[in-house]
This record gives structure tokens, sequence and C-alpha cells, in this order.
């Protein structure tokens, strides 16, 4: 019954799911998080990632086969449909769980849940997934709205924003961002997760497509997907092809039996389907599985049933029986009705649908009616060359996983931008997996542990974080399995130096890193940039730097400048992606040459390393598809005129208050009484 606005992606999401379950059910007493072995492998990495560093006992077994009284779970995640596209009934699953004190997670399948049985029905206590089936381009891996729902009771634990319905002064429904007290700006290092950009724009997107189809235009959807599996499934059949007796949605496995073919056999599957343009994914040397979705037509399958005849082995004494080709094995149909609410059964012609749009979108404030003075955000003037090559169907219909061969576009665009952001910040590697400003910082900060772990230096556990640092810094601090020690601030907003010093030195031999923000969140460059740097280098840590505020720094100065060892990057605030209401956005990570072994998924300024901390997001290259935007703003803008835009910017927010300093007084000023490219008004001295 209750759902936040968005996250990042499915794997992701049911990392926060684990999180969720160990809030609730974990303790002294419980850490061991079970996890499906036909959970999507991408789900699973990320979930193991997530697990390490807070000491959760990952165990990665069949459903069917653990024994949950056997270990401490305080929860169990589960794929549904599996990877392989079967449809379990997990009921009974659940209820051991349940018994043995655990939560169960679902990750599930919207398209699917129009026709199958839903999570909620048959005992799960959180739900995640997708909405990229809703109307959303693959994009090599992003960007998508994924999503958590849970029981109500379990709400002060969601993750995300949540939007409330309230009343206005005049009695009028209104809108707002509800539960307040578990943003991190409030909870800090009490925060139970670190999530901070979502994925709005994508939420909108795959909302539209909800209320365009309504409930029966899906069903029709969904229906029409399952029935072309089932044709793929007979027709393989009649050949000859040996597939289990499993209900499924969408996806059909083909077992090779070892005494028919040679072990290794389907990769000549893959290989004669890819021939003909069809990419089918190989499960093991023995087995591959074929999906179907809205774009799949009949031709289409027609065409990969005769990639795949001539190695057909017809059915005989070796093989199982062939199955009956009439019909599929059918699955627990849904039978609750969902997309009740009127506004999913109104606008289903393209002439209602524009005008509801419109109506929407005049609510809305925008950079053609007004200015945004966002502070830090930064929001910039998309350009029409920067925004047109993310709906072109060689960078959106691409899958992330998709053969190295078909996406060597996509790899030449990765290493130029990694190189641009590699100049622009002096560091040696970049890492452009994580796909969002916090998990950026969560994934430099692991990198920071892997780093003092491989030299043996285990204990560092210690993070310094200044008093006015972002609200994520000490939540993904908290993440990263560290232990937060605020610095202070002295009058000016400035971080207290001897402050700094003192806990460096009290903690030197666990001090593991110094988060910190340049120029700092109050608006003002720190002159002791470089000697913060320095303490903490002396006393054996590293310097994490929040690039939030990296649009003060193009072309003026770099981070490796100061000292700082990591730094992320924001692309939708310095690099012009579009904001769109909260996301999509992507945080890379900039490091030293001495941290590039440890960073995640692949990239081309750092070798890949088995030393690396693991996925950190579902896809290698994050939200893939928004970084052309990036690359295009950089490439036409230049080194001098990305210079030009950091000046500007900072012009601007000085002559700002400037202008205001006489009747609002400006909170921190430097010594000069300049500001960086935002300042703070301090309305505590005006009068009503």
């Amino acid at each position: 019954p209750f759902a936040n606005a968005s996250l990042l992606d499915e794997a992701t999401a049911a990392a926060e799911a684990m999180g969720m379950c160990q809030a609730l059910r974990g303790g002294t007493e419980r850490n061991a998080f079970f996890v499906a072995a036909d959970c999507h492998p991408q789900t699973i990495a990320v979930v193991r990632t997530r697990a390490r560093p807070l000491g959760i006992e990952l165990i990665v077994e069949s459903p069917e086969k653990i024994d949950f009284s056997k270990h401490a779970f305080f929860g169990v995640l589960l794929q549904y449909p599996t990877t392989d596209g079967r449809i379990c009934d997990y009921a009974e699953v659940i209820d051991r769980a349940h018994a043995a004190g655990a939560l169960a997670v679902v990750a599930t399948d919207l398209l699917a849940l129009t026709l199958i049985r839903p999570p909620g029905e048959f005992g799960a206590d959180i739900a995640v997934g997708s909405s990229q089936r809703f109307g959303v381009s693959m994009g090599f891996g992003g960007p998508h709205a994924a999503f958590i729902s849970t029981l109500d009771e379990h709400k002060r634990q969601l993750p995300g924003r949540i939007v409330g319905v309230s009343k206005d002064a005049a009695g009028r429904p209104a809108y707002r961002l509800a539960i307040q007290t578990r943003e991190q700006h409030i909870r800090r290092e009490k925060a139970t997760s670190n999530i901070c950009t979502a994925q709005a724009l994508l939420a909108i997107m795959a909302s539209m497509y909800a209320v365009y189809h309504g409930p029966e235009g899906l069903r029709r959807i969904a229906e029409r997907i399952h029935k072309l599996a089932v044709l793929l499934r007979d027709r393989l059949a009649s050949l000859g092809y040996y597939l289990p007796d499993n209900q499924f949605f969408d996806t059909i496995s083909v077992q090779l039996d070892e005494q028919s073919y040679v072990m290794g056999m389907a990769e000549v599957f893959v290989d004669a389907a890819r021939a003909h343009g069809f990419n089918i994914r190989e499960l093991s040397p023995i087995d591959f599985s074929i999906s179907v979705d809205e774009t799949t037509t009949e031709q289409d399958l027609a065409r990969l049933v005769d990639a795949l005849r001539p190695h057909a082995v017809q059915c005989g004494e070796t093989l199982p029986v062939c199955p009956n080709t009439a019909s599929a094995p059918q699955f627990p149909r849904r039978t609750s009705p969902f997309l009740t609410h009127p506004v999913f059964n109104s606008y289903h012609s393209e002439t209602e649908m524009m005008r509801y749009l419109y109506r929407l979108q005049q609510r809305d404030l925008s950079l053609a009616t007004s200015m945004i003075p966002l502070g830090s955000c930064t929001m910039k003037l998309n350009a029409t060359t920067e925004m047109l090559p993310i709906s072109w169907p060689e960078f959106a219909r691409i899958h992330p996983f998709a053969p190295a061969d078909q996406t060597r576009g996509y790899a030449e665009l990765f290493g130029l931008l990694e190189s641009q952001l590699s100049a622009i910040t002096g560091l040696e590697a970049v890492s452009l997996q994580p796909n969002a400003g916090a998990q950026g910082e969560y994934a430099g900060l692991l990198v920071i542990r892997a780093f003092h772990a491989n030299r043996g230096d285990t204990k560092r556990d210690v993070c310094l974080i200044p008093k006015s640092a972002h609200g994520t810094n000490p939540a993904s601090a908290v993440m990263a399995g560290l232990r937060v020690v605020p610095v202070a601030c002295d009058d000016h907003g400035n971080v207290d130096i001897a402050d700094l010093e003192a806990k460096a030195a009290d903690h030197r031999d666990r001090l593991a890193a110094l988060m910190i923000t340049y120029p700092s969140t109050h608006g003002v460059f720190e002159e002791s940039i470089r000697d913060m740097c320095r303490i903490v280098h002396d006393h054996g840590g590293q310097v994490y730097m929040d690039g939030a505020n990296l649009n003060a720094q193009v072309g003026l100065c770099r981070p490796s400048d100061m000292g700082a060892d990591v730094c992320h990057l924001n692309l939708h605030k310095t690099f012009c992606i579009p904001h769109g209401g909260g996301g999509p956005g992507m945080g890379p990570i900039a490091v030293a040459a001495h941290l590039a072994p440890f960073l995640p998924g692949p990239s081309t300024t750092a070798a890949n390393d088995e030393r690396a901390i693991g996925a950190v997001a579902a896809a290698p290259y994050g939200s893939a598809s928004i970084l052309p935007i990036s690359w295009a703003y950089i490439a036409l803008m230049g080194g001098e005129g990305l210079t030009r835009a950091t000046q500007v910017a900072i012009l601007n927010a000085n002559y700002m208050a400037k202008r205001l300093e006489a009747h609002y007084p400006v909170l921190y000023t430097g010594r000069n009484g300049r500001v960086a490219h935002e300042f703070i008004i301090d309305v505590r001295p005006v009068k009503q």
C-alpha cells in the first residue's frame, strides 16, 4: 500500500530494501541476508557490494533448498519472475522466512504484474523493481526510475522521498514531500539511506505511459507479449528443443541435453542468433534464454526460429519428452484491480493526453518563464545539439549487456568523456558507473576503504565531516561502514582548522578520510583547503572532495591542486544534464593514480582490477544514455568556454550578493567580502 517516488535502478532498490530489512529486523542477533540464486546477476552484485562494508553475511542459494532456521536472517530477496523467466509460487518460501523472523523482499516486473499474482498477495513485505518497461528506453542501462513499496507499518524506514497529500490554508488538496524527519539534512549519520537524486523525470515518463494506456491497455500489451513468448516456445519445441515445463511471462529458457550437445554448445546458439540480428542470453554452457517485449513481432520470431533451426536435435531417448506444443503452463492470474484512480482511466487519446500534460506543465516554474535560483545546482539551458542524441536508437535502444562489438560508439564516447573529466579534475582515472551524486560519494568512500585494506590498514574507519557538509555526506559514510566524526565550523562558516587538526590527531591510527566540499556549502572558497588536505594526509587519511560545487572550479582550479584524492562530479549540475524535477543524474568519480585499481566497473582510464570494489549500479556505465549530453556540452564549450561559464557564475553570485547586502545580510563571505557561485541570505534580522 505504500511506495516512494522513485529510486535509481532495480539493483540499488534491492540493496535499499536490504537496508530496510536490517533496520527493521536486524541487530546483534540477526546479521544475515538471503538472496535467491535466480535473482538477476547485476542485482546480486550490487547487493553484495552494499552488504560487505556493513558486515552483513550474504548467502546466495536456491530458495527451495535453504533452511532459514540455520542462519540468523533478517531478510530474504526473491526474483519474480526469476532471471531465467520462471514464475514461482513463493508463498511457502515466504511463510518459512517469516517463521524464522525474516522479512521478504520480492524484486518484480511491473508489466508482468498486470497479469500475474502480485507479491503483496502472497506475503511479501517489500517489493522492488524498475519502471523501464513502462515506455522508457533501455538506454544501455539507464536512466530508469526504480520503485520500492512496502506495508504501511514500515513507511518510516522507506528510503528516498515520499509525496504526501495535505491541505493548504484554503482547504484545497496540496501535494508535498512528506515524512521529512527521514531526510539526510536532519538525520545525517542516522539517515537510513543516502538517496538524494531520484529519477523524477523517468518516473513521470513511466507514470504517463500508465496514464495513456490505463489498466486495460497495459493488460493488452502484456497479453500480447506473453502470447508471443508462448508462440516462440511452441515453435522451438516443435523443432525438438527441450524447454522445461515452467510457468513464464516473457522469457523462455532452453536446455541442451549433455549427451546430444557438446559442453559449451550454448555459445553456438547465441552466435547463430546474433548473426541474424538477435541477442539471446547464455545462461550456462548448455542453457540459453530468450526474452520478448513490446517491440517484438511475429516476423522477428520467425527469423529467430530460422536462425536456430539448423542446430536443433530431434527429441530422442536421451532427451526428456518434448513438451506439448499446444499450450504453455498457466501462471496464477491476477484478479485484483490496479490503477483505479480516475487519472489512469481518463486520457486515452493523443489529444486528451497532450492537454492533460500541458495542464500539468503550466503549473511548473521553468527557465522559459523565470530565473530559478537553486544555488549550487546551477541549472543551465540545454542545447538541442546536446539533447537530440539521447533519442537516437543507436544510443536509446541498446541493452546494457549487449556485446562489445555492438557498442563501439558508446565505448568511444565513454573514453572521451573520461579523458575530459580527468583533465578537468586533474585526477588520473574515472569511473562512470555511479548513477547519482550520492552514489558517487558512496563509491568514492568504498574506494578509499579498499585502498586502506589493500595495504593491510583495516582499522581505518573514521571519516571526518564538517558540520556544514551536505546531508548525504554522513549518510554515505555510514553506508560505507565508516564512523562519522563531525568537525566544527568557525563564525565565518569555514572549517575550524584547529578542531580538524585535533580530531585528526585523536584518530591518527583510525583516520580513513576527510569529506570536504569546495567551495563550501556556505558559499565560500575556504582559503585553508590545502592545509586541511595536508593535515589529513599527514595522519594517514585520504581526502574525498564532494564535487557538488565543481561549477565554481572548472577552468580556474582543480581538485588535484588542492590535494584531493577522490572527487565525484554531479553531471546534472556542472555538466548540463537536465535536473528533471530531481533526476536523472550521474555521479562519476575521478581518483588519483594510487586509487585507480579500486574503481568500480569498466573504465577506459583505469585497468579492470580484481581489487575493484564491486558494482554500485545495475548497469556497467550507470545511466549511460544521458552521458552524451555532458560529452556534447564539454565538447561544444571547450576549455575556454567552460572557464568563462565558471567566471560568469561567480560574477553573477557576487553581483547579486552586493546588490542585496544592504537589505538582506549575506551570512558568510570570504576574507575580501566575496562569495563563490552561491551564497546564503540571513533572513533572521528581517522584520515581518
